[in-house]
């Protein structure tokens, strides 16, 4: 089957932009020309490609029609950048870059490795998909992003993989709640009942902790805090205790604003650069700023971990 690029630059544009609308503005038509090519595209496969919705989504079948014209956008930002005469970033469309990312490590060691890579790549932008690490490589595995952070050292079929180091958690809260919950000390009994805060349903690493500590299985009350800096203020605030990374809490650590529940009880949850093994220059050149951002930012252990 011969593919019309104009119809799949109008389905990458509608699914990117959310819109019909927003997709023409992209594409510098009108929507009922974007619409137009999205129906001979259709006609063309056989199938609905497009969830026309709030916003508009790649259907099951879409998808791999999506995923290649990514592809072929990075291969001709690649082209664009080697001519002699190549439009300027402003000009010239950008083609995306699909990347799945922990919260945390976006919010501590990643964005000057993402932030050198977008200025030496203009024509390139970035689409990070905040996921959890150990659930990273499922993105891999369906082909919904090209690399990923992720806790499994061992490479999804057809991507390479990279060991990064480790970044650093400790169990913290506020001096008062330690004082409220913990007046006899931290054991089995306090820790059933202080409540902690947990990132989302895949959060576990407050339960390895927990089970690392005591040797029990504890479950105690949780409040559910889907954000790396709400996880620091919930603790600074004595709404519970939670494992923050380090790099996060170390001035308030400092400063005596957090306190940790058992000194020297740290997890170091170990980071892998899974990335596919297309030929992209611009997928390489990421590639060789996160690992060169990794070995200056992150700890060369490797131990288990979470988010």
């Amino acid at each position: 089957m011969q593919l019309d690029y104009a119809q799949l630059a109008a389905l990458a544009a509608v699914v990117g932009e959310g819109s019909f609308e927003r997709a023409a503005q992209r594409l510098h038509v009108t929507p009922s020309a974007v619409s137009q090519r999205i129906r001979q595209l259709e006609e063309r496969v056989g199938a609905v490609l497009v969830h026309r919705g709030v916003p508009c989504r790649a259907t099951p079948a879409g998808l791999p029609l999506l995923r290649h014209a990514e592809r072929v956008a990075l291969l001709e930002a690649e082209l664009v950048a080697a001519l002699p005469h190549a439009p300027s970033s402003g000009s010239a469309a950008r083609a995306p870059l699909r990347v799945a990312v922990n919260a945390d490590s976006l919010a501590t060691w990643l964005m000057p490795a993402l932030a050198r890579f977008a200025q030496a790549w203009p024509a390139v932008q970035l689409d990070l998909v905040v996921e959890d690490q150990d659930h990273a490589t499922d993105r891999l595995r369906d082909g919904d992003v090209l690399a990923a952070v992720t806790s499994s050292a061992a490479p999804v079929q057809g991507c390479s993989s990279h060991a990064l180091g480790a970044l650093r958690y400790v169990a913290t809260a506020s001096p008062a709640f330690v004082a409220r919950w913990f007046e006899r000390g931290v054991d089995a009994r306090s820790l059933s009942a202080a409540p902690c805060l947990v990132f989302n349903r895949k959060d576990a690493l407050q339960s390895r902790w927990l089970q690392r500590v005591t040797r029990r299985a504890l479950a105690p009350p949780r409040h559910w805090v889907p954000s790396t800096q709400g996880f620091v203020d919930g603790a600074l605030a004595g709404l519970g205790w939670g494992m923050n990374p380090l790099p996060l809490v170390q001035g308030h650590l400092a400063a005596r604003h957090l306190v940790e529940l058992v000194p020297d009880r740290p997890v170091d949850v170990p980071l892998h650069w899974q990335c596919s093994r297309l030929a992209l220059p611009a997928l390489v050149a990421l590639t060789d700023a996160v690992r060169a951002t990794a070995q200056v930012e992150l700890r060369g252990s490797k131990v288990q971990g979470r988010r």
